[in-house]
Formats: structure tokens, sequence, C-alpha cells
């Protein structure tokens, strides 16, 4: 045992001695990656009557309609997000630097609020059919028209806000790829489209993979869309199960099915990249040869990048700055300040919290890379891969068993009930938002501490540092950028979290997430605008440095 403490968890070669970094950074992990583990764990508990009734009755919905969904997304997401990013990376036409960063916001649209927005526009009662019943003189039953609330509806609802997980990855493929490639393609004869299908896609082809990967996962993870849509999916089967029938052991044996369906896609998207190997032939990156468009072809280029960013995120926040501006007399009140003093708290200690946990998994990976610490800190990172309600799950059932626990031994001794401890409470919450999202805030530490190289941690060293000191005093001023950067977009992150939020939070604490979701379900569409609206702005900011973020790696390139 001591032989394997030294060689697994102590520093390289086993020499150095355990210490704050070969202990602390393995239990942090370890605990991190609880709410997944427990998740797995339930397969192996025997199956009741309950889980007996949901095979036989409504389990092959759940996976038929979510593999629908997912098949449905992702179809959707390709189509735009990688026809949008070939066009604004090698076509030049009118608009083409403002469709590059704009079609990006759609982003910091939730899927919940879009699929609210749309119901409110389209539905009997929405403006649109209320105008062609007035125009064209119509009674119910007189005309047809598409139903949005529907798995069709689901799908386009998520197409449209889950798309630039695709268009970010090919733009940013797309941008690094060779300019020497590209012209031996021309000078070969091949046009536009040729070059486009035998050149640019293939080469292109494990980031475009890596984003679908990314939009199915948070396919998977949806549940307000689904939910205010009637779509019966895994997501909506695990809230009933544990609410409606009671039964969390059911409810964690159905999120362990569906964490086989997340991990399947990250296996498929790991297979998909097997020996494949792309090779940029040019040393340095010059400017991409574009194709310049004129007449028809410039007006067809436009309309393509326009029509998923006006149904993605003009339209949608037009209506909902328009019914937030009808409505906010009354929606815009105290207890809408609390809402936000809630959602702005929570989403600000969470993010501080996530930050510094990932700085001490990074900085400890890089101190102490032996196995043990790689393997947790990777495992300790799977959270954003698995959807907050399935988090949530387990996150309750460990901490429901400790607060019995220590209310049972209390009760024995003292005969004193301590009630529920952590279950219901903010702690379970931050401890739930941390495990989601720690994934954001590590990769950018991670790509942060990579631009420092070693022998600066090796000078620091010999000059009497000790490793608090050297990330203090070496790291911390690197690594200013990158903190930021993940400190942003876990906070916005937090900010949207809705099926995570709705299951853990406590007793008369809500959230703007939460208010949006319950007013929408009540049918008070107009009045959930205020809260929705709060969501996307916040939203906005992170998804404009991404953006710039893209331009500059081009720039730096050059």
């Amino acid at each position: 045992m001591k032989h394997f403490f030294a060689r697994y968890i102590g520093g390289r070669g086993g020499s150095r001695p355990l210490d704050f970094w070969g202990v602390g950074v393995p239990l942090v992990a370890l605990a991190l990656s609880v709410p997944v583990l427990v998740v797995l764990s339930s397969v192996f508990k025997p199956t009741g009557e309950v889980w007996r009734h949901l095979a036989a009755t409504v389990l092959p919905d759940y996976v038929g309609n979510s593999l629908l969904l997912m098949l449905g997304v992702g179809f959707g997401t390709l189509l735009i997000g990688v026809s949008c990013a070939w066009v604004c990376t090698l076509c030049r036409f009118p608009g083409r630097r403002f469709f590059q960063w704009a079609l990006l916001l759609p982003m910091a649209m939730p899927a919940y609020i879009i699929a609210y927005t749309y119901t409110g526009m389209l539905d009997f009662t929405g403006p649109l059919q209320t105008a062609l019943r007035a125009w064209f003189e119509w009674g119910h039953g007189d005309y047809w028209f598409p139903e949005i609330r529907s798995l069709p509806g689901a799908v386009l609802m998520l197409s449209l806000v889950l798309y630039p997980y695709v268009y970010l990855l090919a733009r940013a493929a797309f941008l690094e790829q060779s300019v020497c490639v590209l012209e031996a393609s021309r000078t070969l004869g091949c046009g536009p489209w040729r070059s486009f299908f035998s050149v640019a896609l293939p080469m292109a082809r494990p980031a475009i993979i890596a984003g679908l990967t990314l939009a199915l996962m948070e396919t998977l993870a949806d549940f307000g869309t689904v939910q205010y849509f009637g779509v019966d999916t895994f997501t909506t089967g695990i809230f009933r199960t544990w609410y409606g029938l009671g039964d969390i052991d059911a409810a964690s044996q159905l999120a362990a099915l569906m964490m086989t369906f997340v991990l399947v896609l990250i296996v498929l998207e790991r297979w998909s990249r097997h020996r494949a190997r792309y090779h940029n032939t040019g040393q340095r990156h010059q400017d991409l040869p574009g194709y310049q468009l004129c007449g028809g072809r410039a007006l067809a280029a436009f309309a393509v990048c326009l029509l998923p960013l006006m149904l993605g995120f003009l339209l949608p926040a037009a209506q909902l700055g328009a019914w937030a501006w009808a409505t906010w007399e009354h929606t815009f009140d105290a207890d809408f300040l609390v809402l936000m003093r809630n959602s702005l708290l929570l989403a600000a200690g969470a993010a501080l919290l996530t930050l510094t946990l990932a700085l001490l998994l990074a900085y400890g990976k890089r101190l102490r890379p032996t196995p043990v610490i790689r393997v947790g800190v990777q495992v300790a990172s799977m959270g954003y891969a698995v959807p907050g309600l399935v988090i949530a799950i387990g996150v309750i059932i460990p901490f429901a068993w400790l607060d019995n626990t220590v209310d049972s031994w209390m009760r024995d001794n003292f005969n004193i009930s301590t009630g529920l401890l952590l279950s219901g409470t903010v702690a379970a919450l931050l401890f739930a938002y941390v495990a989601r999202f720690m994934a954001v805030a590590l990769h950018a530490v991670e790509a942060g501490l990579g631009k420092v190289k070693q022998s600066m941690d090796d000078a620091a060293r010999v000059m009497g540092m000790r490793p608090f000191q050297v990330l203090r005093r070496v790291h911390l001023p690197v690594l200013r950028g990158s903190l930021l950067t993940a400190l942003l977009l876990v906070f916005v992150d937090v900010l949207k979290e809705l099926p995570a939020t709705l299951v853990l939070r406590p007793f008369n604490f809500n959230t703007l997430a939460v208010r949006a979701f319950e007013l929408a379900s009540d049918e008070f569409l107009a009045e959930s605008s205020l809260a929705a609206l709060a969501i996307v702005a916040a939203g906005i900011v992170p998804v404009i440095l991404l953006s710039l973020t893209i331009a500059r790696s081009r720039r730096e390139q050059k």
C-alpha cells in the first residue's frame, strides 16, 4: 500500500513525500466525481415494480423520442452550422464581418426561452394566427397550421440555439486550414463546391464532429423545451418518476440509462478521429483565398446567414423585448429584484468556487502529473457531459443518506433531531453547479497553464519559492485572461441552468430561470419575458468574447 501511494499519488518517480497536492487534489477530484459515480452505481440495484412498469409502458417512448430528437437536431445543426461557417470564412459578400460574430448570438438564448417565445407567437391565440384569421375571415377549423408544441417543433427550437456549437468549431477549423492546400485544389481545377466537399470538409471533420457531439449532449440534457412541448424524453421521464411516482431508485436507473447515451456519444466522437491526421503544409497562415460573390450569389449567401440569426435570436429577442415593455410595470417589482439578487449571488458564488477548485486541480495536475491525479481530474470534469437533472439525482442521493445518518446518530445518542443539514440547501445547489460546470473552468485554466513553460516553474523553485508562491507570483499574472474567461462562462451557465436548480433549490428560493419556467408553464408567457430577457442579456457577453478570441487566434498565426 505504501508503495502504491508513493508511486501513483506521490511526486515524479515516487520520490516525493505525500503533501497537500498529492492528497488534496485526488480528494477534491473524488468529491466532484461522486454525483456521476452514484448514478452509475444505480445499475447494480435490484429493479423494483416501478422500473418494471416503466420498462413495459413508457420506456420505449423515452428512448424513441430521445433518438428522434437527437437525429433531427444533429441534422439541423450540421446543415446550419457548417454552411454558415463555410460561407463566412471562404466567401466575400456584404455583411460578412457582421455575421462572423453575430451568428454566435443564438448561443445566448436558452432553448426553453426560445420555446416559450415561439409558442407565444405561433400558438392559436398568438399574433400570427390571430392576424391570419382576421385577414382571411377564418374560423376555428377552417385552416391548418403546424403545431409548434410537438417533436418537430422541439427539433427546430433546439437546432436554432445549438447550431453555434458546430458553427464555432467548424469556422475555427476552416480558419486554421492551410492556404497551400486550398490553392492546390484550385490549381487542379476544383471549383468552390468541389473544393469544399473534397478538401475543406474532410479536413474539418474532427472539429465538426466535436461540435455536433456538444450539441447532441445539450439536446439530451434539455428539460425545459421538451417538458413545455409535451415530448416524452429521458429528462421528462426522470422528473416524473422522481416527483410523480416518488421512486428515486427508478429515477436514478433511468438516469444511468440516459448516461449510456452520453458515453456512446463520447466514444463515437473519439472513434471518428481514429487514425485521422490532418497537417498544414505551410509554415505561416496567410489570408485564406476568398470567393468574391456578386449579385444573386451574394444575396443567397446573405440570406443563408441572416435566416438562422433572425430565427434564432433577432426575432425572439424582439418579441421578448416587446412583451417586457408591455408588462414591466407589474413585473419589475420587489419580487423581481429578489430574483435577480438570488440569481446573481448564486451564479457569482458558484463561478468563484468552481474557478478556485479548477485552479487547484489544474495546478495540482501540472505539479504532480501522477496516474491517479490525471485520471481523477479527468473524471471530475465529466460532469459537463452529464445533464443537470442527472447531476441533481447524483447529489440528492448521497446528501440525503448523509443527512439521515447524522440525524439517526444524533437521535440515538442525544435524542436530538438534526433534520436536513445539506439536502434542500444552497450548499447542495452550489455543489451541483461545481460538479456540472467544472469542465468549463478546468479547460480554460489548463489552456492558460499550457502557455507557461515548465522552465519558469523550475526557475522559481530554484529561487526558493514554494508551490503556492509560484502559483501566486508566476502563474496568476499570466492566467488573468483565462481566469476571467472561465469565471464569465461558468457565471452565465449557472444563470441559465434550469433542471438542477428546479430540483435542488431551497424551499421558497427562486431564480430567474425557475421563475421564467414557472410563469411560462402557467401560460403567462408575456409575464415571463422580463426574467427571460435578463438571462439572454447576460449570455451575450461571453458569446462576443468567443468570437473575438477566434478572430484574434487567426491574426496571431499570420
